[in-house]
């Protein structure tokens, strides 16, 4: 967990998966961190009259565990975010046990840099969130 890893220890189709239930408690520490009040995430009243019907987990909370199953779990701690997309594909709503899958889709040697992919989906296997990233990694220290 949360190892260093160099970016020639790592491969294409390289991947983990990693299961979470995301709990009211994951949602009040991220909301009052960020101070992302938004009404579908802390009123019921309000949540219960939109479409979803109840309130759902911050969804760029649910982004930040992706990121995390990615660090602690496969790619290390040396690379850095470049770019991140994260598509929104189904609601998460507190209670909801998550299944990241993570995976390095591309590596570039002249750059080093990789792209990494993931999709969640809850107990139910509905996709609730896909991602496509870049991390970028130093460049060897002269020897």
């Amino acid at each position: 967990m949360y190892e260093p890893k160099s970016f020639d220890e790592l491969k294409v189709n390289d991947r983990v998966s990693l299961s979470k239930t995301i709990t009211e408690a994951d949602g009040a520490l991220y909301i009052a961190a960020t101070g992302d009040f938004g009404p579908v995430h802390v009123d019921e009243v309000y949540a219960g009259a939109t479409r979803f019907g109840r309130r759902l987990a911050p969804g760029i909370m649910v982004a930040g565990l992706c990121t995390s199953v990615l660090t602690s779990e496969l790619v290390g701690t040396i690379g850095v975010s470049v770019e991140d997309r994260f598509w929104f594909t189904g609601p998460v709503f507190y209670g909801d046990t998550l299944t990241f899958d993570v995976w390095i889709a591309e590596q570039h040697d002249e750059t080093r840099t990789i792209i990494w992919e993931a999709s969640a989906r809850n107990e139910g296997g509905l996709e609730v969130l896909k991602a496509r990233a870049s991390l970028k990694f130093p460049r060897r220290k002269p020897s």
